[in-house]
């Protein structure tokens, strides 16, 4: 019985002890094959870190305004006898527009020229009399001051049928009438709109810290959210005051408008070039990589075997943004190949396969470009801007 006893127990131990010696050789032979084990490549699209020329600029909203445009106005009541414009119609200077009824006005001035005319011959008496010796000069001077008014007379109620007879005080396209014929009018009230959409204005805000960038017939560039409108002009006025309730100065700068695609009162993006700056390295805006930590960039390096391509993860400081672009200020040499799409499947050391054929937005491929010498430009796209006076340089 004790025998057979220990017959079993030391079978149980040994096969206890199989189990438990295949356990731990199976977990030697799997760890041993995965640290032995090469990760695959990561496919990355890269962009070379090389000097350009930088096209700074400041980015705003502004509101087209008519280089010349008012609304035109009724100058003495009365009734509207004649609309002689139709909405929309491109109108001359001088062109005869609105007529108010100047029939009182007619009678008024045939009465006066009717005066000068008998104040006129009394003068002409007055002298032929005086020349012979036979009147007193008191008469001569009393006829000459009563033409003189009869004159006067007559030229104030032209002045009267002038303020009737409302013309175009300059070239335009004039607007949808807000009067009526029959109805009567008082002075001031507006008749319609004439605005020169030949040129524009465009009035736009910046805040106080860039008043010291900016100056007259800097540059802009002037684009809008409907259609393709796109015109260049320069600044032809800054406010010398700061709005003290939004720290703002207003800025007024004037663009070609010869399509007649921009209308008074319209939405656009307002850029104002800055000085080219030479020898500024950047990189699309994709290649950065913010954390706690601070920003950083993968950078391609060679492996340890031969063709091998990894990653080194590069913290830089990086500088001021325009469009697709950042500007990176210390951290990176020129010629750097930097990862610009991929960097979420990367670790520092990671093994990459790169693919340039398909690249992110604004990301420049990984062959290097002309130097700065060459003349490659930073191509500015035009950023959503939060706000007036959005700036898309990062001090």
């Amino acid at each position: 019985m004790v025998k057979r006893l220990i017959i079993a127990v030391i079978l149980l131990a040994v096969i206890v002890g199989g189990i438990v010696g295949f356990n731990r050789f199976r977990d030697s032979m799997i760890s041993d094959f995965f640290a032995n084990q090469k990760p695959a490549p990561v496919t990355v699209s890269t962009s070379v870190a090389e000097p350009i020329t930088w096209r700074p600029g400041i980015e705003a909203i502004g509101t087209a305004v008519a280089a010349r445009g008012v609304d035109l106005a009724v100058e003495a009541g009365g009734t509207v006898r004649q609309i002689l414009f139709k909405s929309n119609e491109h109108v001359e200077e001088g062109q005869k527009l609105l007529q108010i009824s100047e029939r009182e006005e007619l009678a008024d001035l045939a009465a006066a020229e009717a005066a000068l005319e008998l104040a006129e011959t009394e003068l002409d008496r007055a002298r032929t009399l005086r020349e012979r010796g036979v009147s007193a000069v008191n008469n001569l001077d009393t006829a000459q001051a009563q033409a003189a008014s009869a004159r006067a007379q007559v030229a104030k109620i032209q002045a009267m049928l002038q303020q009737k007879e409302l013309t175009a005080p300059f070239e335009g396209v004039i607007g949808i009438p807000q009067v009526d014929v029959g109805g009567y009018v008082t002075a001031g009230t507006v008749y319609a709109t004439l605005q020169d959409l030949d040129a524009m204005r465009v009035d736009f805000a910046l805040p106080e810290q860039q008043i010291s960038r900016i100056r007259p017939d800097m540059p802009v560039t002037a684009t809008s959210e409907v259609g393709d409108y796109r015109a260049s002009g320069k600044i032809t006025g800054i406010e010398p005051k700061v709005d003290p309730n939004s720290r703002l100065v207003t800025v007024r700068a004037e663009v070609a408008n010869e399509t007649g695609q921009i209308y008074p009162g319209q939405f656009l993006r307002v850029r104002v070039e800055l000085p080219d700056e030479e020898q500024v390295i950047a990189l699309p805006q994709t290649t950065l990589m913010t954390s706690l930590y601070g920003d950083s960039v993968y950078v391609v390096r060679d492996g340890e075997e031969e063709d091998q391509k990894v990653v080194e993860q590069v913290f830089v400081k990086a500088g001021r943004r325009d469009g697709g672009l950042i500007e990176i200020v210390s951290g990176l040499e020129p010629g750097d190949v930097v990862v610009n799409a991929g960097q979420n499947r990367l670790s520092g050391g990671a093994p990459v396969t790169i693919d340039n054929t398909v690249s992110p937005a604004g990301a420049e491929p990984a062959e290097a470009p002309e130097p700065a010498n060459g003349q490659p430009q930073a191509q500015a796209q035009q950023p959503a801007a939060a706000g007036a006076g959005a700036e898309t340089e990062t001090e």
